[in-house]
């Protein structure tokens, strides 16, 4: 597993890209993912809180100046300090609110998407402006059917939405309710209400952190990854503990529609994915992205089935089998061990259609080999009865006057010793060996 970060997804000329070899990456992990996501204002200390949930004092970059380091999302896939045989996948987003970003509605959508716990960071109070940029609901859609212009149930959003976490340096969980009260009136009031209820509504799982200042010193503050722990504030060292220490316990691992669990290389596919949908201007949705993923998965475990099936008919079927039955009794044992590895490879396939394609396949393979097989025996036992014949020609023995009476004779008896030749089966009438004789 890779411990070092890479840009999982970028910015060329304003458009989002993938980047494949982090996607190769995540291809590669098969164990169940933990994905925490960091969004927030640029310069308020994202990267090094996602640092310190990875272990380590630096990793993801850190600017020094009023230009974020961080363009578009940075990935660092670790395995997780708490639950075994997962892997914790830390998300950084490109700062909201910087004026070259032109895609932060995107990239905070993809970090909901994607993630299984989402951060808020921000300095100071949780203001109207901050609570406007979390409206990410109106940028995703749940069902592939639901109207554009229409609001979706948060009820659909609410089973594979993210944990909601924020940070400030003001108070803790009470605070983050108040910001999100609801006021009495009309009109702008409903302006000032409406954020704070998609909040409410689709984060129905929050938690608040407060952080005190990391430093006074601002030579460190700025070069906070080379600074040592015991230059730091205690305070701000122990919020910090307690903040990691959060993170590992209750973030989720993550999960799709109907429960389906995330492994490392499906969250490749659904980055894939949800760019691709952006790139075509339409709006990510989770019921596609399950479709579309279970297509995926479900053609690769078809391709790994059959794979398994051909190779376990090639090892135990010694052709020609004695019987008929013989042949079919060692296809339906490799095709239950197929059918088992379809199984635990795939997922939704409600209408067993590419189970069904998978037993097609089968079949077509039992007969291929079949024919396959039955050809070469038959060539080679077709071979060995016309032996002595071929020498007979090649010695020219057949060159003389009466010789194709005397051939003719010679190539009768092969056929009937051919005939009586066993288990022939579906190739018994093979002339090849015949036209090459007649040729030679």
């Amino acid at each position: 597993m890779r411990l070092d970060t890479q840009l999982i997804i970028g910015l060329l000329c304003n458009n989002l890209i993938v980047n494949q070899q982090a996607v190769q990456i995540l291809e590669e992990i098969s164990q169940p993912v933990v994905v925490v996501a960091i969004v927030g204002l640029y310069r308020t200390g994202k990267s090094y809180l996602m640092n310190r949930l990875a272990g380590q004092n630096c990793g993801f970059p850190l600017g020094s100046t009023i230009q974020s380091e961080t363009k578009g999302i940075w990935m660092w896939c670790v395995p997780h300090p708490t639950k075994p045989n997962h892997t914790l996948v830390l998300l950084d987003t490109e700062g909201l609110g910087d004026v070259e970003k032109v895609r932060q509605d995107w990239i905070f959508a993809l970090a909901v998407l994607l993630s299984s716990t989402f951060i808020y960071n921000s300095v100071g109070t949780i203001n109207h402006q901050a609570l406007e940029q979390l409206q990410a609901a109106k940028l995703i859609r749940a069902k592939s059917s639901s109207n554009p212009h229409e609001t979706e149930d948060s009820t659909e959003f609410v089973s594979f939405f993210p944990d909601f976490i924020g940070d400030h340096p003001i108070t803790e969980d009470q605070y983050l309710d108040n910001a999100l009260k609801l006021i009495q009136g009309i009109r702008v009031v409903k302006i000032f209400n409406q954020p704070r209820e998609c909040i409410r509504n689709f984060f129905p799982k929050r938690k608040c952190f407060v952080f005190v200042r990391p430093t006074n010193d601002l030579e460190h503050l700025v070069n906070i990854e080379n600074v040592s722990e015991d230059l730091l504030d205690s305070k701000f060292q122990e919020q910090t503990n307690i903040f990691c220490s959060y993170i590992y316990t209750y973030a989720k691992t993550k999960i799709l529609r109907e429960g389906i669990e995330v492994t490392g290389n499906r969250l490749g596919a659904l980055v894939v994915m949800y760019v691709n949908a952006i790139h075509s201007a339409s709006v990510p949705c989770l019921e596609n992205a399950v479709t579309t993923l279970a297509q995926c998965e479900n053609s690769a475990a078809v391709q790994k089935a059959a794979d398994h099936y051909s190779e376990q008919m090639a090892q135990r079927v010694e052709f020609p089998p004695h019987t008929l039955q013989e042949l079919l009794e060692v296809h339906t044992a490799c095709e239950r061990e197929a059918i088992t590895v379809f199984m635990e490879h795939s997922f939704k396939d409600e209408n067993q259609e590419f189970q069904k394609e998978l037993v097609i396949i089968e079949k077509k393979n039992l007969l291929l080999k079949n024919e396959e097989k039955s050809e070469k025996y038959c060539q080679d036992e077709l071979n060995k009865i016309s032996e002595a014949l071929m020498e007979n020609i090649s010695a020219g023995i057949f060159s003389i006057t009466g010789g194709h009476k005397l051939y003719m004779e010679a190539r009768e008896k092969v056929e009937q010793e051919y005939w009586q030749v066993p288990r022939k089966r579906v190739k018994v009438r093979s002339t090849g060996t015949w036209r090459s004789l007649e040729n030679s």
